[in-house]
């Protein structure tokens, strides 16, 4: 059970209900719900979601970074979102499964997730041969920025769902 105020869209006030009128009309998630509780955390979220969700990282490769590290932080509402999500943006379910693993049989994802991965474990403080590996991948330094933002996001909500504790209303993920 949430452990925050769940904001009923059709009830919200001020910036939440701007919001829930406009980007996020018809997504009324319970992570959203809960969020709406200040427009400034929906703004932070959608901050840096639309933008990142239009740089050099594929939809795809975005559902993985947030698959890997939903995993690593267990965080059972994004690993259930984002399973769905990755599925809507290309990803197989074994891939999912995959991403949620960190090891992933398609060498380039199998990259981009191990370097979140090393994000994670390292906060941040990455070697030059994590850096190595994911640029021999194909990555360059846009997608390597846009994974560090990506990252941010997924320890963004997955932090938020753990105090919140968010009820998931995806369909839960298959297990690992």
């Amino acid at each position: 059970m949430a452990r925050l105020n769940v904001v009923d869209p059709a009830g919200a006030t001020g910036r939440a209900r701007e919001i829930f009128d406009g980007p996020l009309k018809g997504k009324h998630f319970n992570l959203f719900k809960a969020m709406a509780n200040s427009g400034a955390v929906l703004d932070a979220y959608l901050g840096m979601s639309g933008p990142l969700g239009k740089g050099a990282l594929s939809a795809k490769e975005h559902e993985v970074v947030q698959l890997a590290v939903g995993s690593a932080n267990n965080c059972d509402y994004c690993q259930a979102a984002h399973t769905a999500i990755g599925k809507m943006a290309g990803l197989s379910e074994g891939q999912t499964i995959e991403a949620r693993r960190g090891t992933l049989s398609d060498a380039r994802l199998d990259a981009l997730a191990n370097f979140a991965l090393a994000l994670h474990e390292k906060r941040g403080h990455v070697s030059d041969d994590d850096l190595t590996r994911v640029r021999g991948a194909g990555f360059t330094d846009a997608h390597i920025a846009e994974a560090v933002g990506s990252y941010a996001l997924a320890v963004f909500t997955n932090y938020f769902n753990h105090v919140n504790q968010t009820e998931v209303d995806f369909p839960a993920p298959p297990a690992v």
